[in-house]
């Protein structure tokens, strides 16, 4: 409602400092008629002033005010630990009681808003005064009636400089829980993101319970991917150690978890999600290789490049049918160690090859039985054919038949051919996108070989063709371990730049990572990656018909994702995480993990109601701190001044009174002719007074 108002000014008619000195002068003329004449006094001084006052030009200014509401913000706190028990309920109630009582209200304009004020769901911490500077960002200080916090009390950025309080108005706490809660969470203190797979790392954590005694116990459960867990029992509010050994390459899932107990406010956070990314610290290779040939120091000068292969190269040098006439007294041999390296430390070895070798006198043949053993419990082998393997000499006659993907047709083909990549190779992680130098396609710009093994695939994935689309590289996996076939003796055509060379690097880097099972480079590699609360969930598929997997949300809830081909090849989907902690995807074969959010997140490593950290602000601002369980309904009052503004079942806001002048009528005081009126009748009083005394 608009209001007028009327205050008197000044508006001379003159400069100020000439006005001050016809002031002075006034001033000076009068002292001296006063000591010079007894008479006359009074009508002087009228005079005087009459002339200062025409000069002052007094006006009537008339001001057109309209009022300007208070505003008051209330937060609402959304965070995830506002879920546990009954807090939202009360939160809500609460709500709708000040609505009620407040935007009715003349002269007070009510803000509401909710915090976090992103992605409530997922935040990792209680952002309230955040909130309350996005509500009051236009508002300034003298028009902020005050600050109503509905809230759990867990609040992660409290202003530190106490002056700031000031500016908000008095600061209220809703309190949505109950008093004395108890909480037992599981804190991991410290754990590695990464290990060596095969050796052990080191978590440290801790079960803490505020309201525990100190002789009270935790059962604590440890389950590793998904393996059965082992329990311990262990000190409540202690730190612990954990040794946890990195099984294979890639995401390493251990779960922690702490037993609850009797009145506890949630179990959400006794369990802890650790993801430990296994890598290889150095690769053990045995390179048996057969007669020497020109490509034979082609691998071992590759696999020797590479500082994390630890190389172990078995040749033969001599045949052993060959006449050296050397004295026994002069040679510097020691027997070679076949037992140790194929039988006792077989299992040692990430990966064996066989480059162009043929059965001799030298390695005996049982000792192939070890090794298509290896590969059935997980080993890597991977066969280079030489044209020993289409006659009498192949190891196909071995036990390793039962696991070679293709047999020999006993033809040799010593024809130039060009190596292409076939339609299933096109989508295999081992060929898909191989490319040389700056060829736009795979395939293109590659030197020929010349030499190639005739095969027969009786099982596995032919990924290249070679001569008249005979079969060249034969992938398959054998019970646990995987093996790869390739049917030439030629790949050293490409380091030596023959025809412009090829991709012989990043080939066969490919196809060792494959045969060791890592899992970027798998057939059907499920593959989630996180970007802020954004999955994108990716997997690779030698066909490309749309996939249904399982998604498990952190609390335990499944849903189906359904992934469709995309011109990557790959099929993807993308999804909004809308909890904290770790999700679980399943595509029926392997599971893939993410983790949204901190190990032990600030929202939820504290869950109990507290007014440790709101009441000192409270106090600070002058305002109050109260428990909705002991009140829903506190008093609203609306105060102009004072010291305190709230206390036990009430809250004060304040109310400023501020306005704003729409617009302003200056008039003068007196009419001209009253002015006129005026100092003639003082000058003619004068007159009339000094004419009686003389």
């Amino acid at each position: 409602m608009n209001s007028a108002t009327l205050t008197i000014h000044f508006a001379p008619l003159i400069p100020q400092n000439v006005l001050w000195l016809a002031a002075l002068l006034s001033c000076s003329l009068l002292l001296m008629s006063i000591a010079l004449f007894r008479t006359g006094i009074i009508t002087r001084s009228l005079c005087a002033a009459g002339f200062l006052l025409v000069l002052l030009n007094p006006s009537l200014a008339e001001e057109q005010r309209e009022p300007v509401s208070d505003v008051t913000a209330i937060v609402v706190d959304r965070s995830p630990s506002q879920k546990t028990g009954d807090r939202m309920q009360r939160t809500d109630k609460a709500l709708s009681y000040l609505r009620e009582k407040l935007e009715g209200h003349d002269g007070l304009d009510v803000r509401i808003i909710e915090a976090p004020i992103q992605e409530p769901d997922t935040a990792r911490e209680t952002r309230l005064f955040e909130a309350v500077d996005h509500a009051f960002a236009d508002v300034p200080a003298a028009r902020r009636a005050g600050v109503i916090l509905i809230t759990d009390g867990q609040v992660h950025d409290a202003p530190a400089n106490p002056s700031l309080f000031k500016d908000y108005g008095p600061i209220h706490t809703l309190l949505t829980g109950r008093k004395n809660e108890r909480d037992r969470q599981m804190v991991v203190v410290e754990a590695p993101a990464y290990g060596i797979v095969g050796q052990e790392v080191t978590v440290r954590y801790r079960v803490e319970d505020p309201s525990a005694h100190d002789d009270e116990f935790s059962t604590v459960s440890i389950r590793q991917d998904n393996s059965p867990g082992k329990i311990d029992l262990v000190p409540i509010n202690e730190d612990h150690t954990l040794q946890i050994k990195v099984n294979h390459a890639g995401q390493n899932v251990v779960y922690i978890e702490a037993s609850g107990t009797d009145g506890e406010l949630t179990l959400a956070n006794n369990k802890v999600p650790l993801i430990i990314n296994g890598v290889r610290d150095r690769l053990k290779v045995l390179l048996v290789s057969g007669e020497p040939h020109a490509g034979g120091r082609t691998w071992r000068n590759l696999l020797t490049s590479d500082p994390g292969v630890d190389l172990v190269h078995f040749t033969i040098l001599r045949e052993p049918d060959k006449l050296d006439l050397t004295p026994h007294n002069e040679l510097s041999l020691i027997a070679f160690p076949f037992r140790e390296l194929f039988e006792i430390k077989l299992y040692d070895f990430d990966l064996i090859i066989f480059d162009r070798y043929g059965l001799n006198r030298i390695l005996p043949t049982y000792y192939f039985g070890n090794i298509a053993e290896y590969v059935k419990k997980g080993g890597a082998l991977l066969e280079a054919s030489g044209p020993s393997f289409a006659g009498d000499e192949s190891i196909y006659t071995t036990a390793l038949q039962d696991i070679l993907p293709a047999q020999p047709t006993g033809v040799v083909y010593n024809h130039s051919f060009l190596p292409t990549i076939t339609e299933i190779g096109q989508r295999h992680p081992v060929t898909q996108d191989l490319k040389w130098k700056d060829t736009a396609e795979s395939g293109h710009g590659w030197g020929s070989w010349l030499r190639q093994i005739g095969i027969q695939p009786k099982t596995g994935q032919t990924v290249m063709s070679g001569f008249n689309n005979q079969p060249l590289l034969v992938l398959n996996r054998v019970g646990d371990g995987r093996i790869a076939q390739l049917a030439s003796d030629q790949i050293w055509l490409w380091s030596r730049g023959y025809e412009g060379g090829g991709p012989q690097t990043e080939l066969l880097r490919r196809l060792a990572h494959w045969l060791m099972k890592e899992p970027e480079l798998e057939e059907n590699a499920l593959v989630v990656e996180l970007d802020g609360n954004s999955m994108f969930i990716k997997r690779r598929s030698l066909h490309d018909a749309p996939l249904d997997i399982t998604m498990t949300s952190p609390d335990g809830k499944q849903e189906t994702v359904k992934l469709t081909p995309q011109d990557s090849g790959f099929l993807e989907a993308r999804i909004e995480a809308t909890q904290l902690g770790i999700y679980t995807f399943d595509d029926g074969m392997q599971e893939r993990f993410a983790l949204v959010g901190d190990i032990n997140p600030p929202e939820m490593k504290g869950v109990r109601t507290t007014d440790e950290i709101l009441q000192p602000i409270a106090k600070l601002s002058g305002g109050s701190v109260n428990w909705l369980v002991d009140q829903a309904t506190p008093d609203i009052r609306f105060l102009e001044n004072g010291k305190n503004f709230g206390g036990h079942g009430w809250l004060g806001l304040k109310i400023s009174n501020n306005y704003q002048v729409t617009g302003v009528t200056d008039t003068p005081l007196l009419p001209n002719w009253v002015y006129v009126l005026l100092l003639i009748g003082l000058i003619a009083a004068s007159w009339w007074v000094e004419g009686r005394r003389n």
